[in-house]
């Protein structure tokens, strides 16, 4: 094969030229994004290059020499960087194969046709230096996407995490260094925004993210069920996927606040809703009160999504502990202090009034006993509390220390034994979470 190559090397350069300008007009007809940019002159030189490397390929593998693979390696790597799909690569490759061949069989006619049979043990040869150059060109493509890919999603972490945490106090600009990452993010200066904190999953759900779900919308990592990261008729929402968990930056733009919930609800986990705010600079505060509303939802509940708004008397509580814990020692002790069972019955009819707006004629029909039972109830815990129901201030502390006790009865149990007024000697009352078929008037 070496030896008709170079019996035929003038005409066959002659003929390969010309070869490059038919391919070079393909190429830029089926692949005007890789290129156009370049022109048809420096397409032609590429394709031209293209087709001597394949000769020179085939000589080398008539010889028992590797194939030279580095510039279809450098190929397969630059569209990549582009962003530019592989297989218009792959039919040039394809193209230009058949293009050689048609170009030494010509030439070797044109020189000396009886020596044409001489010229059939190559074909072989050609197409198995076509298939490692094409797959040098592919191993090189994806190696470098998974590369760009990589350093794609590390650069939206790090962007996100400046919107979601905050630039730091350190930044000399900290609304600036948001309004940027929020625009290399594609997020607007202004409109409607809100985050979504994700509770751990229990064990057993598996998908995409870090705590085993397949969150909708754009986790970075290709496109989602909208084609681009989106859920249609759905807010856009950009997930930060951590080890300990996922928080979700979410664009609502026309969208109202409660079709976050809507979106959430196909997840088997509990979640937290910040209100909306307007700028990308909002967005770390927004996530604190995501967070926020996240405790307080009571585990109990299962999945579900609270948001902040619906939950301010609980979130009061929840974010202050120890504030917390003194209030339900200065305005609910009496009560805790009482044997368990009695504690539970006042504190449980409590809870039911509030949650009927104060009438006793429903909460008697959610704890399935008589009005006149709930009113001495109530009246009990008046005199243990030194708070009346009748005085709207009194009413207010009774509701954030009921609510103080809920979350207190939610958190982890110290080993060393219940909480106050928490001993196990009776089943709880039975109805609390019977609903009446009527509003409460």
């Amino acid at each position: 094969m070496e030896r008709i190559v170079e019996e035929i090397r003038e005409d066959l350069g002659r003929r390969i030229a010309l070869a490059a300008d038919r391919l070079a007009d393909r190429t830029l007809a089926e692949d005007p994004a890789y290129a156009a940019p370049l022109g048809r002159a420096a397409v032609r030189e590429r394709m031209r290059e293209t087709l001597h490397r394949t000769v020179e390929g085939l000589v080398s593998a008539s010889r028992g020499e590797p194939v030279e693979v580095a510039d279809a390696r450098a190929a397969g790597a630059l569209r990549a960087g582009q962003g530019l799909p592989l297989d218009p690569l792959r039919r040039t490759y394809r193209y230009g194969g058949r293009l050689v061949w048609q170009c030494l069989t010509e030439a070797v006619a044109a020189h000396d046709r009886a020596a044409l049979p001489r010229l059939l043990a190559g074909a072989g040869m050609l197409w198995d230096v076509l298939d490692q150059l094409t797959d040098a060109a592919s191993e090189a493509y994806h190696r470098a996407g998974a590369e760009r890919g990589e350093r794609e999603r590390e650069r939206r972490a790090a962007l996100l995490d400046t919107l979601l945490d905050g630039p730091g106090a350190a930044a000399p600009d900290p609304e600036g260094a948001a309004a940027s990452a929020a625009a290399r993010l594609g997020l607007r200066e202004r409109g409607r925004f809100a985050v979504v904190v994700l509770a751990p999953v229990r064990p057993g759900a598996t998908g995409a993210g870090a705590t085993g779900l397949r969150l909708p919308g754009d986790t970075g990592g290709g496109p989602g069920p909208g084609g681009d990261g989106r859920v249609p008729g759905a807010p856009r929402v950009l997930w930060r996927v951590r080890a300990d968990g996922e928080t979700g930056l979410a664009e609502l733009g026309h969208h109202p606040l409660e079709s976050l919930r809507t979106l959430l609800a196909p997840l088997p986990v509990r979640a937290g809703i910040s209100p909306v705010v307007g700028t990308p600079a909002e967005l770390a505060g927004a996530r604190r009160l995501a967070e926020l509303a996240l405790r307080t939802a009571p585990p109990s509940a299962g999945a579900g999504a609270a948001l902040l708004d619906e939950r301010l008397p609980a979130a009061l509580v929840a974010g202050d502990p120890e504030l917390a814990a003194r209030l339900r020692e200065v305005v609910l002790g009496p009560v805790l202090a009482l044997p368990g069972q009695e504690a539970r019955l006042l504190l449980a009819t409590l809870g039911t009034w509030l949650s009927c707006q104060g009438s006793a004629t429903y909460a008697a029909q959610r704890l399935y006993c008589h009005r006149n039972t709930v009113s001495n109830r109530l009246r009990r815990l008046e005199q243990l509390t030194g708070r009346t129901l009748s005085d709207p201030a009194h009413v207010v502390e009774l509701a954030l220390a009921h609510a103080a006790v809920d979350r207190a009865a939610q958190a982890p149990r110290p080993t060393a034994g219940p909480p106050p007024g928490a001993a196990d000697d009776g089943p709880t009352p039975a109805g609390t979470a019977r609903r009446s078929p009527r509003s409460p008037g």
